[in-house]
């Protein structure tokens, strides 16, 4: 499961946030879990105001917005399908999570 995969989100808000992203690295793919952005919505967040923490990309006709704050964990066994690669914007994920983790 390549970072930066975009998967189905199974989960109850999975209206909400239809797809999730892995951010995990590689070097722990040997690990039964994987660490995963949520890709909501962007009709239902209403104005973005940062776009390089919240970046939006088009899924399967979908505008989303990436929201590391809701960064999580979980069961490789409870991601869906594989829909598509966000590779292409990976470093636009990582500035967005470096951000979020960054000192003030």
């Amino acid at each position: 499961m390549p970072q930066f995969d975009v998967h189905r989100n199974t989960g109850c808000q999975r209206e909400t946030i239809p797809f999730v992203v892995i951010v995990q690295s590689a070097l722990y793919d040997a690990y039964r879990r994987r660490v995963v952005a949520p890709l909501v919505r962007k009709e239902l967040l209403g104005p973005v105001a940062d776009q390089s923490f919240n970046p939006t990309f088009t899924i399967e006709s979908l505008d989303v917005v990436l929201h590391p704050l809701e960064i999580v964990s979980i069961p490789i066994s409870q991601l869906g399908v594989c829909v598509g690669s966000l590779s292409e914007a990976g470093d636009q994920i990582i500035r967005a999570i470096d951000q979020l983790l960054c000192r003030v």
